[in-house]
């Protein structure tokens, strides 16, 4: 693995303190021995979707810094990056040829052009997996004056890739080297689900063609030295498929599972995810986006699935929704819940460091997000000032902020978490999943004469982590819990 198996942080470039200086700044500062990586989420130029409808990867947004910046953060933290394999913006460079010169571009293959399908019925549109109130396609005028329609899944400003063409493989690889040649290690593939495009289907994790895709992009990482962290948030049965594919799946069903866990007392289906779950995961409990129900559907009973979000929806902004005619297996038609992970558990510090130790002992590197690092709480005016619901969960700390944060108590357990979880030797090792009751978890890891052990009892959410010190044999308790 060239990752190291150490905690990761998440954040934007540009949301502790004002660029990528000031993030370097934080991280020396703050958190250079809690962290051996860190996931900075999109940097390069970008007009919509806060960095995920980027103009190219091969540049990063002046506003943000340069690849100065990104290299001397890579110096001491394995870097992860976005690769956006699903689209790019209308104000690239390629996309904009095609404006001016039509199917005459040389880029006009990059594109997928709608009017190829022929006529789409309505049964066929409905099937489509979308991701906003009308079809994800998007009418162009070229200069000339001639029309065209073009997909974009998301916004009107992300224009979708053909995977059909050999010029989306040439695009691809030209960033993946550009990427990797400052120091980024691992990949985060954005929203690769959509990459498939075939009617009469939900033109979303098409098979096999989406595997194809992914085992290539994979095979290219690889050969410019970085791994593959592919996102998708559906059927639990895909992280598998990924991990089988020798990439590191996301453990996304862990948020909604923990919560639960922890909010009804009770740890049954969280065992009985973690006796199965891939064991090269990338773990979450929280991220940019909301906390995704799909990826628990079939781990947690729909039942408990409602309770949870019945618990957590007084503490939260308005969910964002599914809008696929074809997902009949959903519940209800909530796709995420808006809120930090501090406030879904009632801002209660005990029940938040039980969270965090069980995501640290869970097999897999685990990330934290910014927010929940600093146990941020909901940022309901930058959500209102903004219109976006998942900003509630984005707020923007500047330095000072981010000292002050840091001094809570519950910070203070967190790091103390987090640099246990980066050091002790034994996470290097195997994982045992321990007998408890149903209110209560128990895992340990152990490597050599290394062991550590956590205990959390769910009914008074108390957490305690022990360890063997292998200078005296000594059993030792670690002082955060």
């Amino acid at each position: 693995m060239l990752l190291r198996n150490a905690v990761q942080l998440i954040c934007y470039p540009n949301r502790i303190g004002n660029n990528l200086a000031d993030l370097h700044t934080a991280l020396e500062t703050h958190f250079a021995d809690a962290l051996g990586g860190v996931h900075i989420l999109p940097f390069y130029p970008s007009n919509a979707d806060a960095g995920f409808s980027p103009l190219t990867h091969r540049e990063v947004e002046p506003a943000y810094g340069s690849w100065d910046d990104i290299e001397r953060i890579a110096e001491h933290f394995d870097v992860c990056a976005d690769l956006t394999v699903n689209h790019i913006s209308d104000e690239s460079e390629e996309f904009q040829d095609f404006i001016q010169h039509g199917f005459d571009s040389r880029y006009a293959e990059l594109f997928v052009n709608v009017d190829d399908f022929g006529e789409i019925s309505h049964d066929d549109m409905a099937k489509i997996h979308i991701r906003k109130e009308k079809e994800p396609f998007r009418e162009v005028t070229f200069a000339n004056g001639d029309k065209a329609r073009v997909w974009c899944t998301f916004t009107e400003q992300q224009i979708d890739l053909n995977y059909n063409s050999p010029l989306t493989y040439e695009l691809l690889e030209s960033y993946i080297r550009e990427m990797t040649s400052h120091g980024v290690k691992l990949l985060r593939l954005d929203a690769f689900g959509y990459t498939t495009k075939e009617i009469g289907t939900s033109c979303f994790l098409v098979e096999p063609q989406v595997y194809r895709n992914l085992d290539w992009i994979n095979e290219v990482s690889l050969k410019y030295g970085a791994e593959c962290l592919p996102e998708v948030h559906d059927h639990t049965s895909y992280q598998y498929a990924i991990s089988r594919r020798n990439m590191h799946p996301y453990g996304f069903a862990l948020p909604p599972l923990l919560l639960y866990s922890l909010l009804d007392a009770n740890s049954v289906y969280l065992k009985n995810w973690l006796r199965m779950c891939p064991r090269n995961m990338i773990t979450v409990l929280d991220t940019h986006d909301g906390i995704c129900i799909p990826d628990v559907e079939g781990v947690l009973p729909d039942d408990k699935i409602r309770i949870l979000i019945d618990n957590i929806d007084a503490r939260s902004a308005d969910p964002i929704l599914r809008r696929s005619a074809a997902n009949i297996h959903s519940v209800g038609a909530i796709y995420q819940l808006t809120c930090t992970f501090y406030d879904a558990l009632m801002r209660n510090d005990d029940a938040y460091i039980a969270a965090r130790a069980i995501q640290f002992f869970t097999p897999g590197i685990p990330q934290v997000y910014y927010v929940g690092l600093l146990a941020g709480c909901n940022d309901e005016d930058l959500m209102n000032e903004t219109g976006e619901l998942r900003d509630i969960n984005r707020h923007y700390y500047s330095l000072e902020e981010v000292s002050e944060a840091v001094e809570q108590p519950v910070v203070q357990r967190l790091l103390a978490l987090m640099r246990f979880r980066c050091s002790y030797p034994a996470f290097d090792g195997h994982f045992e999943l321990n007998y408890s009751s149903d209110s209560s978890v128990c895992m340990a890891w152990r490597h050599g004469e290394h062991y550590c052990r956590l205990f959390v009892d769910l009914n008074f959410n108390t957490t305690a982590v022990t360890y063997r010190d292998p200078r005296t044999g000594e059993e030792r308790t670690l002082d955060a819990t």
